[in-house]
């Protein structure tokens, strides 16, 4: 198997289940692992293992997780982001690895416990640590390998973790698959997009990193002065170009899928069209899906991403061909809202091609608006723009847009194939018209588009006709389209061509962007809040350029208006300190793509318009299956008419288990009078078992009888059973006694067999039962629960843990509920984690233990059975006679009661005979003998299979 260093250097120039039991926590000698199993009722147990590994020299914290058995399954390793760590993937990959993965996640070089410094993916750091773990991951017996050395692994990864995941196809042929999410393709690109810094961004990295010192030294600096220039340096840009996935463009050879985002002014959608483009260049199958959210916030569409990307890996980890990945291309599009809950609207659009970002270009024509004058939106979309003729302007945005004429505008856009639109009015400037505007000193007050992790949610609005823009009058150029005589649906990037001019001769620092402006202008909204930024140099002035505006998917409705704005300022990145004047000039019509291959997915319907029908069928079914459950009832058996609960065989396995049981083979008797304790530690089956004595739940085999009825959902022996299980649920604002009035009313019994007045009695309520519940203490909210429980004095009364939350005194009221209640010839089963109030309130127990009879019998039947005497005497037991009695021969110990009139005397090989004739050889006053042992002693010793 080749090294980590020699291949290094050949390389270089997948329904919450219930919990049913946690299981097992052991330590893994080998390798200084920790291993956690945790059983549930469906898939099978995941298992993790968390160690420290040095792959790269730098200890690194990672967890394994596997499940199903030991047979071989490729890899996938899952990358955080930045600022996070493994713990942020966890999820994720006890998904995978439920679904038949080995996976690995680990926290990055700077992060969580691991060690060493943040390095930006450097090919030598934190790529070089990818490495050594698929290294690791080869030596693993229940991974795949493609050869020796070589597993079968995936990778995949959101924004620092999905770039890791593409620089790792890049370096270490190994690597058979990637899915990277919202991540970038040059990091210089997205910090420093056509050299302008992207201050706010780049700070908010530095902080969510632990600060500047967390970083490896010369990033650090190459921050600090980039941050204090403003404009970041050819050595910065190379920097951060060398340790990105763009340096390794020919050597990424695998099926990747490229998940980003469109609310995301931190690695927008142009870096996926670069990523799509390299990667499929290289003869590798590539499918693009921008998602709805991004950096800026939104909806990341978690479930759905995470489920495309377990079939990407079924595909081509597993090689099962017939798994579907999804189209080549795919986008979210919101629009519209959900009456029933105020949701926005969301549909795939998808095409079988990738349409990259200029597919299907639109001319729409533009004049220039005189936008040195003002424009301002607000966050509601009421926006006002005053032009240049007169009018009022108004910082908040009320009021109306005024220019000089009628702003309907003239023109035509035409498209190839299309014919020609035509707008109404007439232009008040032509196409061409320059537009000059200010750079102010010390490029403040900014204007506002992109604002880091806020725009997502703004975003989300931008498409339902609401956003939040603001440009400061004097600092921008506008120009506009006519209104649209039909719709546009603009799926990439728009192009416009202009010039631009500098008064002085410097650079130029434009920001533009395209605001869609409702008919009557109040209204203006930007596209996913997206702007870019553009740095024009000397050479390129006084000359027709083009420039890429923002990539979105956005649609403009007929009647709206395309408004191209460039500004000087913008709060997300940093403008010159000096004052500049800026004249632009469009140099032909603003071309939109629209992307003329996608097509959007049906509109479903409102859920209710199947959900109620689909409902209806359920029901009816539920109770037809209910009928014929009922009529299959076995007939009563006249033997156990007296007898309140008998259970015969009774098993119930797991949800989708085969052979994991939550109760088998559990058989017991109870009988009138009795206080039935039903003990056993987690996962016995305790609650399953309640569950299925109240018909909630059916058993797989063995029957139910109560009173001689067998069970089943609805059987009307249940009217004899009342139970607790569970917790109860009260209205607060209603007192006790409304609460039970209304709970009776619900069963449609007559109001004289509730007994509500016996019950009340017993559970001893008093004055509480005229106060608000939601005034109740704990205590008093159990005992108004059993009330409950206890209406119409049902034959068997059924508590699971009734003591939870309780206090000492409280406990005790509860016994002497459950005593008083069994007193009258009724049955109480009560299932209790606290053994000293069993013993004192139960007269007969059940112990189970993983689902099986371990006991059944009388308390002091059970707990009688150890080798502690004791000893009552007539008069007080003296220290020294105690010291006489534990030094007889076959004695243990011996220890006075706290009483002082007993002896509670261990045998160690004496029998109780022989400690008889001892003690009255000593002249002690025997009032008796018998066995003492504590419940606790007793429990413990039955559930460790006969163990002291």
């Amino acid at each position: 198997m080749e090294t980590p260093t020699v291949r290094w250097r050949r390389l270089l120039p997948r329904t919450p289940a219930r919990w049913a039991a946690a299981v097992a926590v052991l330590a893994v000698l080998v390798g200084g692992g920790t291993w956690t199993a945790v059983a549930d009722d469906g898939p099978p147990a995941v298992q993790r293992e968390d160690r420290m590994l040095r792959p790269g020299g730098v200890e690194i914290d990672t967890s394994y997780f596997t499940a199903g058995g030991s047979g071989k399954r490729p890899a996938v390793l899952i990358g955080h982001g930045f600022g996070g760590s493994k713990n942020d993937v966890r999820a994720q990959a006890e998904k995978l690895a439920a679904d038949g993965y080995a996976v690995l996640t680990w926290s990055a070089r700077g992060f969580g416990k691991s060690g060493g410094a943040i390095s930006l993916n450097d090919p030598e750091g934190e790529v070089k640590d990818v490495s050594g773990l698929i290294d690791w991951l080869a030596g693993r017996p229940e991974v795949e390998l493609d050869k020796k050395g070589d597993p079968r692994v995936g990778l995949t990864g959101a924004s620092y973790g999905g770039a890791v995941s593409l620089l790792a196809a890049g370096y270490d042929q190994r690597v058979d698959a990637i899915a990277p999410v919202i991540t970038y393709w040059n990091l210089a690109d997205a910090l420093f997009p056509d050299g302008v810094f992207k201050k706010l961004w780049a700070g908010i990295f530095v902080t969510s990193g632990g600060g500047c010192e967390k970083f490896e030294k010369k990033l650090c600096e190459m921050y600090e002065r980039v941050a204090v220039s403003g404009k970041p340096d050819a050595a910065a840009t190379e920097l951060l170009t060398e340790r990105s996935p763009s340096a390794v463009a020919d050597r990424i050879k695998v099926p990747s899928l490229l998940v980003q985002g469109q609310s995301d002014s931190l690695f927008p959608l142009g870096h996926a069209d670069s990523m799509q483009k390299a990667i499929s260049a290289n003869g590798a199958p590539v499918s693009v899906d921008w998602i709805s959210g991004g950096h800026d916030g939104g909806d990341s569409e978690t479930a759905r991403v995470e489920g495309r990307v377990g079939s990407w890996f079924d595909r081509y980890l597993k090689e099962e061909t017939g798994t579907d990945t999804g189209p080549a291309f795919r986008v979210t599009r919101t629009g519209g809202i959900d009456s029933t809950d105020g949701a926005a609207l969301k549909r795939g659009a998808s095409s079988d091609t990738y349409p990259g970002l200029r597919s299907g270009g639109r001319e729409i024509p533009l004049r220039a608006t005189g936008g040195g004058g003002a424009s301002a939106g607000t966050g509601s979309g009421a926006g006002t723009e005053t032009g240049s003729g007169a009018g009022t302007e108004t910082g908040s945005g009320a009021g109306t847009e005024t220019g000089s004429g009628a702003e309907t505008g003239a023109g035509t856009e035409t498209e190839a194939g299309a014919g020609t639109e035509t707008g109404s009015g007439t232009a008040t400037k032509p196409t061409g018209s320059a537009e000059t505007f200010r750079n102010p000193a010390g490029a403040v007050p900014p204007a506002i588009s992109a604002v880091p992790g806020v725009g997502g949610g703004l975003s989300q609005l931008s498409s339902l006709g609401v956003g939040l823009s603001l440009d400061f009058p004097g600092q921008f150029g506008r120009f506009e389209s006519a209104p649209l005589a039909t719709s546009v649906h603009v799926t990439g990037t728009p192009t416009v061509r202009v010039n631009v001019k500098e008064a002085a001769g410097q650079d130029a620092v434009l920001f533009g962007k395209v605001y869609d402006v409702s008919p009557d202008g109040r209204q203006q909204v930007l596209p996913s809040q997206l702007v870019a930024p553009y740095r024009i140099t000397p050479d390129q002035q006084g000359k027709p350029i083009e420039l890429a505006l923002p990539a979105v998917d956005h649609e403009f409705d007929a009647g709206h208006r395309m408004r191209l704005v460039f500004s000087a300022t913008d709060l997300g990145y940093a403008s010159p300190a000096e004052p500049a004047t800026y004249t632009v000039t469009a140099d032909g019509p603003l071309t939109v793509p629209t992307a003329p291959a996608v097509a959007t997915a049906a509109a479903t319907l409102p859920w209710w318009t199947w959900g109620l029908p689909a409902a209806a069928l359920v029901i009816a079914a539920g109770l037809l299956i209910t009928a014929r459950r009922r009529t299959a009832t076995p007939a009563p058996d006249p033997a156990l008419t007296d007898v309140p609960l008998q259970i015969t065989g009774l098993s119930k396995k797991y949800a989708k288990s085969v052979d994991r049981y939550a109760v088998r083979e559990l058989s017991f008797r109870v009988e009138k009078g009795q206080v039935l304790g039903l003990l056993g530690p987690n996962g016995a089956g305790k609650t399953t078992t309640l569950r299925m004595l109240m018909g909630l739940i059916t058993p797989d085999e063995g029957e139910i009888r109560v009173f001689g009825q067998a069970i089943r959902p609805g059987a009307p022996v249940l009217s004899r059973v009342g139970a607790f299980v569970e917790g109860a649920g009260f209205l607060p604002h209603l007192s006790g006694r409304a609460n039970l009035d209304l709970y009776w009313q619900a069963t449609g019994r007559p109001a004289e067999d509730a007994h509500i007045e016996e019950a009340l009695e017993i559970a001893g309520l008093g004055d509480a039962l005229t106060r608000a519940v939601r005034t109740y203490s704990q205590g008093m909210r159990q005992r108004l629960a059993i009330a409950q429980a206890m209406l119409g004095m049902p034959d068997l009364l059924i508590l699971d843990e009734p003591t939870n939350g309780l206090d000492p005194p409280q406990i005790r009221e509860m016994r002497d509920v459950m005593i008083r209640y069994a007193a009258g010839g009724r049955t109480v089963i009560v299932s209790s984690h606290l053994l000293s109030e069993v013993e004192q309130s139960c007269t007969h127990l059940v112990v189970m233990d993983r689902g099986r009879l371990v006991q059944a019998g009388p308390v002091a039947e059970i707990t009688g059975s150890g080798d502690m005497i004791l000893v009552t005497v007539a008069e007080t037991v003296s220290e020294p006679l105690a010291e006489k009695v534990a030094s007889l021969p076959g004695i243990g110990s011996a220890v006075r009661t706290d009483d002082g009139r007993g002896l509670l005397v261990r045998l160690d090989g004496a029998t109780t005979s022989r400690l008889v004739a001892d003690l009255v050889r000593l002249d002690v006053p025997v009032t008796g003998v018998g066995p003492h042992r504590r419940l606790e002693d007793a429990f413990l010793t039955l559930i460790s299979g006969g163990a002291a």
